[in-house]
């Protein structure tokens, strides 16, 4: 069964497959000290154009928390989008470990943050009846599948800089928000200041595995130790580090990223003009979000699953990964006009 629920459904690269598969072969030192997450720590460095620190952990969660852990106090207050994964979706895991309020920040009609709106929530400096704000985080590509231009990610940059807040990006999608914008790495990271990174392997074809990238240098003095505390330091680092060493050689990553761009982008042409079909947000990378009748949904799931985004409207949200396919578009289509009629 393939489903359009979720890119995290979709199995593991095979180029990863035999990456593992070598790292298998050998005994390594562990914790991070054998040689392939050396080799794949500068081969971060080289793609970001500078000197960042790399830190693998087991999930997205982890990435997040051990980000917000080196970044505050527990006085301190996280702003993020109403919408964000790290609000929403991972539980009370954020708030539990750093002991931070995470503060929603209004986004606008494609679902990203402004310099307008992060201003309003920079109140009470000082205070100390009020958690002071230390963080902006933006997610990348959004919640809703559309990206932030370079230019409205520098903007926040400033921001950040000009406010002495950090500047962290949630890039579970980064990958397919660097291919939909057809700049480098480097452009989307490094260039528009950000802090800290969470980069998502997951659903960029990874079996598991994502990774902090930390620039400032002031947060690589706690990194280390921040990285223990928080259990997310693997004893066998290889097997991540190998991943990742992979999906960037050769611009791996940007192949299977702009495939899953691509199936999107026709799975939008193909529904859009069906009766009862709207879709509801621009389609920049591997998302589409739509309303239909919500009756269709039973039997749309019993072949092709998917989540439903509002249950008020039934706005449902359709993902495509790097192995979706045309015919799988096809067939999710064609089931879509036979309910439609």
């Amino acid at each position: 069964m393939k489903s359009f629920a979720s890119d995290n459904y979709a199995g593991v690269l095979p180029e990863l497959m035999d990456a593992l598969h070598t790292a298998n072969q050998e005994h390594a030192r562990s914790y991070g000290a054998d040689d392939i997450t050396d080799r794949t720590t500068q081969l971060f460095r080289d793609i970001f154009g500078t000197d960042v620190d790399v830190h693998f952990v087991f999930n997205g969660t982890g990435a997040n928390v051990l980000s917000m852990g080196v970044a505050t106090h527990s006085y301190n207050s996280v702003l993020c989008a109403e919408t964000s994964h790290m609000y929403w979706d991972e539980s009370t895991a954020p708030e539990t470990f750093t002991g931070c309020r995470f503060i929603p920040t209004t986004i606008n009609k494609d679902g990203k943050l402004t310099q307008e709106t992060i201003n309003e929530r920079l109140i009470r400096k000082g205070d100390i009846h009020f958690a002071q704000p230390k963080v902006v985080s933006v997610t990348q590509t959004t919640e809703y599948a559309t990206t932030y231009t370079l230019e409205e990610l520098k903007a926040i940059g400033e921001l950040t800089k000009s406010k002495d807040l950090y500047y962290h990006m949630d890039g579970a999608r980064f990958f397919n928000a660097v291919a939909a914008l057809d700049c480098s790495i480097k452009e989307m990271s490094t260039d528009v200041g950000l802090d800290l990174l969470s980069l998502g392997g997951t659903k960029a074809g990874m079996m598991f595995g994502e990774a902090v990238i930390v620039f400032n240098p002031e947060l690589k003095k706690h990194m280390a130790y921040k990285h223990k505390q928080s259990m997310q330091l693997a004893s066998k680092t290889r097997f991540i580090a190998a991943q990742f060493e992979a999906l960037l050689s050769n611009d791996l990553w940007k192949k299977h990223a702009t495939h899953a761009n691509s199936m999107a982008t026709l799975l939008e042409k193909s529904i859009k003009d069906i009766q009862g079909v709207d879709i509801t947000k621009p389609v920049c990378a591997n998302g589409v979000f739509a309303k239909h009748p919500e009756s269709w949904n039973e039997q749309m799931w019993e072949q092709y699953p998917y989540y439903v985004w509002d249950e008020h409207t039934n706005e449902v949200r359709l993902m495509c990964s790097w192995d979706t396919t045309e015919e799988e578009v096809k067939g999710f289509t064609e089931l879509m006009r036979k309910l439609s009629s």
